[in-house]
C-alpha cells in the first residue's frame, strides 16, 4: 500500500466539502503544492533534460475548488493532513516547510518501491517515458534519494537541523522503511499460512499501514521537544491507527489481487477463521486457483466483509478521537464516512454494497 489518492467518488468529495474540510485544508494544500514545485525545480538540477518532461500544473490555494485543485487534494490528501496536524500542534513555520518537502520525498520513495513489488508504474515526478516500467521505478527511487538529500541539506542551511540530526533522520527513515519492506519481501513468493484476524492486524496492518503513515513523524519525533514533542507522540499513535484503518479498507478493495498473489489479506483471514460454512467453502476454491468474477466478494463474503469494515471503523474512530485530544480540528464524527470514502474509484461500488444496511 502507498499513500494513495483517496476520496475519488462524488459522494466523498461532497462529504468533505459540506463539512468544510477542503476549505480548512486550503492553506496546507498551498504549502504542499509549494513543496512539490520546489522539488520539481530541484530535479532539474539533478537529472538531464532527456530524462525529464514538462512538470504538470501544480494548483494554488485559490484553485482548491477547481478540478486541478481537487485532483491535487486527492493525490496528496494524507501529506496535507499530516502538515495540518503538525501546524495545529504549534510546529514553527520553517520546520513545517522542511517536513512538507521531506514527506513528499517519502511518498515518492514508497510509491516507487511499491511499483516494483506490484509491477505497477505510478510516478510523482515529471520523468520522460523510457522503456521498461521497472526501470522507471528505479529511476524514480534514485531521484527521490537525491532529492531527499537535498531537502536535508536545505534544512541544515536554514538552521532547521544539524548535520548530525540530518544523519539521524536518514537512519531513522531507512530503518523504518526497511521494517515495512521486510514484511513486503516476506510475501514475494506468496504465503501459505493465514494468521487469525487479530494477529494479522497486529503483525501486518500495523506495519503495512500504521508504520507507513508514521513515517511522516520520523523527523518531527527527533526534532520537536517539550509540549509539542509530547503531543506529536500521541498524534503519531493516532495517525498509525488511521494507517491501519486505511490498510484494512485496502484489503477489502484488493481482495482479488491479494488472493491471486497469495499475500496477507484481512478479509481472507476473517473468512478462513471466522467465516460461515458457505463462505469458507466458497473461499477454498478461490484460494486454490479458481477465478473470481465481478461481485463475488459482495455476494459470497458479505458477512465477513462487513466484520472487516467494522474493524476499520474502530481504528479510524480511535484515531480521530486521539487527534482531537491533542487539539486537531478534524471532527471525529466523520470517522466512519472517511473509512468508506478512502478508496479509489474501483472500490466505490464495493464499499457501498458492504456498508449498506442488511
Amino acid at each position: 500500500m502507498t499513500l494513495s489518492p483517496v476520496f475519488r467518488s462524488d459522494d466523498a468529495v461532497r462529504l468533505l466539502a459540506e463539512h468544510g474540510v477542503w476549505t480548512r485544508m486550503a492553506g496546507d494544500m498551498e504549502a504542499q503544492a509549494d513543496a512539490v514545485r520546489r522539488l520539481y525545480r530541484d530535479l532539474e538540477g539533478l537529472l538531464g533534460e532527456e530524462f525529464r518532461k514538462e512538470p504538470p500544473h501544480v494548483p494554488s490555494a485559490s484553485e482548491v475548488s477547481s478540478e486541478a485543485g481537487l485532483n491535487f487534494l486527492q493525490e496528496y490528501f494524507f501529506l496535507i493532513l499530516f502538515r495540518s496536524i503538525f501546524a495545529s500542534l504549534g510546529v514553527p513555520e520553517e520546520r513545517l516547510r522542511f517536513y512538507t518537502e521531506l514527506n513528499f520525498c517519502i511518498k515518492g520513495t514508497i510509491t516507487a518501491a511499491d511499483n516494483i513489488f506490484d509491477d505497477q508504474a505510478k510516478t510523482l515526478l515529471p520523468l520522460a517515458e523510457q522503456s521498461g516500467a521497472r526501470f522507471m521505478s528505479i529511476l524514480q527511487l534514485m531521484s527521490f534519494e537525491r532529492l531527499l538529500r537535498g531537502v536535508l541539506d536545505r534544512g541544515e542551511q536554514a538552521g532547521v537541523l544539524t548535520r548530525e540530526q540530518g544523519a539521524e533522520v536518514q537512519r531513522g527513515l531507512l530503518n523504518r522503511m526497511a521494517a515495512i519492506g521486510t514484511l513486503e519481501g516476506s510475501e514475494e513468493g506468496g504465503v501459505d499460512d493465514i494468521p487469525p484476524p487479530e494477529e494479522m492486524v497486529d503483525s501486518v496492518h500495523r506495519v503495512r499501514g500504521g508504520a507507513l503513515f508514521a513515517l511522516a513523524f520520523t523527523a518531527p519525533s527527533l526534532l520537536e521537544e517539550g509540549e509539542i514533542g509530547s503531543k506529536l507522540q500521541a498524534a503519531e499513535r493516532a495517525v498509525a491507527q488511521l494507517g491501519t484503518a486505511f490498510q484494512i479498507v485496502d484489503d477489502l478493495t484488493d481482495f482479488e489481487f491479494d488472493v491471486g498473489r497469495r499475500s496477507h489479506n484481512l478479509l481472507v483471514a476473517q473468512i478462513h477463521h471466522l467465516g460461515s460454512g458457505p463462505e469458507r467453502a466458497a473461499f477454498r476454491g478461490f484460494w486454490t486457483g479458481k477465478a473470481m468474477e465481478s461481485g463475488d466478494v459482495e455476494h459470497l463474503f458479505g458477512e465477513s466483509a462487513r466484520a472487516v469494515l467494522e474493524r476499520a471503523y474502530v481504528e479510524a474512530r480511535e484515531s480521530f478521537k486521539g487527534l482531537q485530544d491533542v487539539g486537531f480540528w478534524f471532527d471525529p464524527a466523520l470517522a466512519d464516512d472517511v473509512v468508506r470514502a478512502i478508496v479509489g474509484l474501483d472500490g466505490v461500488a464495493r464499499m457501498a454494497a458492504i456498508s449498506a444496511p442488511e
